[in-house]
């Protein structure tokens, strides 16, 4: 009998476990993981922003969570000797319109307790001079990293502290047995496991496990493909900064944006287009399983009316490179086409509710013995370390060491 079984090695499945182990040391954990390796869906396929925490509404999870979780990734990090750079991020405004939103976004960073600072044009070129714009906000707490390193320090830190991490272990049933002695039953593809709590952290699939562990779900997971591009090597010096357009509040997405990673590359991106397969990252993927299912759930029709437009320029952007060129030109006018190379795609798993509206916070469902992480949207990544922690508040209760 285990203790706490985590379905998912994404950084937040992870997370969770570690912190479950350092809060009660000796207990038993085991993470399942149907990949082959941890990290290899969503966290293996982020942009490696460790996110300042500016953009989210006030008294969000993803506001307070952000905050803390900027600096926990850092310390996180500096004890494990994993490379970052702060290296600081500019929300540019380019006309009348972007300058008012970029004031609007500068009130609601005070309010979460974020440091930022105005930019004007004459500073904005001289921080980056391949930048056009008008005005600047820059969050100078901003910074960059592989958070697939991250993910696997945790597992080595899972395995220290006497926890399991089982790969190529998908789970097919969740069976909660009520009672005095309540618990769930767990098969999988290495054998059937029983343990006092469940706390799935499944992602991309996290509609489906929900209900297989029995629970009546009103959301379900359409997955939005974030397409990239990177610079050739010669444009990798093109900026120093994280360059962000502002953006627009009546959508979800963040707008294509330059960014440097952690390996010295430039990309450009994402755009944000429906997925037809949630697991499968080349371009035209398709999986009838998963484009049956959000065809059939009436909070997809809903969500696609409410956003038609948006969606047609999404997609010329993804097929069409001179219109995603033009979305970048907007702030970096010495890009050309022949400057946007291939790079991975990422999907993002986004729970839509029943009357078709995107859920933009964290979601939690839970039952007796069971936690379902139902949605984990950016910033999920730089937010794990305190993600875990609140699940594990709910789940053994917040006495800490």
């Amino acid at each position: 009998m285990e203790d706490l079984i985590v379905i998912g090695a994404g950084i937040v499945g992870l997370a969770t476990a570690r912190e479950a182990l350092r809060r009660r040391p000796g207990i038993s954990v085991l993470v399942l993981e149907k990949a082959d390796d941890v990290a290899s869906a969503q966290t293996g396929h982020n942009s490696g922003v460790i996110h300042a925490g500016l953009y989210y509404a006030p008294g969000s999870l993803k506001a307070r969570l952000c905050r803390a979780g900027e600096k926990a990734t850092k310390d996180f990090c500096d004890e494990h000797g994993i490379h970052y750079e702060t290296v600081g991020k500019l929300v540019v405004a380019t006309d009348d319109v972007e300058i008012e939103r970029l004031k609007a976004l500068a009130e609601r960073a005070a309010e979460n307790g974020i440091k930022v600072e105005h930019i004007n044009r004459d500073r904005l070129a001289e921080m980056e001079p391949n930048v056009r714009g008008r005005e600047a906000l820059i969050s100078p707490a901003t910074g960059i990293v592989d958070f697939r390193d991250v993910a696997h320090a945790m597992a080595r830190d899972i395995e220290q502290m006497g926890g399991r991490v089982i790969t190529r272990s998908q789970v097919r049933s969740i069976d909660e047995r009520s009672g005095a002695s309540g618990k769930v039953v767990v098969g999988s593809d290495t054998g059937e496991y029983q343990t006092r709590q469940l706390v799935a952290c499944a992602g991309l699939q996290a509609d489906r496990v929900a209900t297989m562990g029995g629970l009546d779900i009103d959301f379900q997971i359409i997955p939005f493909r974030g397409e990239y591009y990177q610079l050739p090597h010669d444009r990798w010096g093109i900026v120093q900064r994280l360059i962000y357009p502002v953006p627009d509040p009546d959508l979800p997405f963040l707008g294509v944006h330059l960014s440097p990673t952690i390996d010295g590359r430039i990309t450009v991106g994402p755009n944000a287009v429906l997925g037809f397969s949630r697991e499968r990252y080349p371009r035209g993927s398709i999986t009838g399983r998963d484009v049956a299912r959000f065809l059939a759930f009436p909070g997809m029709w809903r969500f696609a009316m409410n956003n038609i437009q948006t969606g047609v320029e999404e997609m010329r952007s993804s097929y069409f490179p001179r219109g995603y060129l033009k979305l970048v030109r907007k702030y970096c006018p010495g890009l050309e086409l022949a400057d946007l190379r291939p790079y991975p795609a990422g999907i993002r798993a986004q729970a839509i509710m029943r009357d078709g509206t995107s859920v933009e916070d964290f979601l939690f469902r839970s039952t007796d013995h069971q936690l379902h992480v139902c949605n984990a949207p950016s910033p999920a990544a730089t937010s794990a370390i305190p993600i875990g922690a609140l699940i594990v508040d709910k789940i053994l209760g917040s006495d800490r060491d």
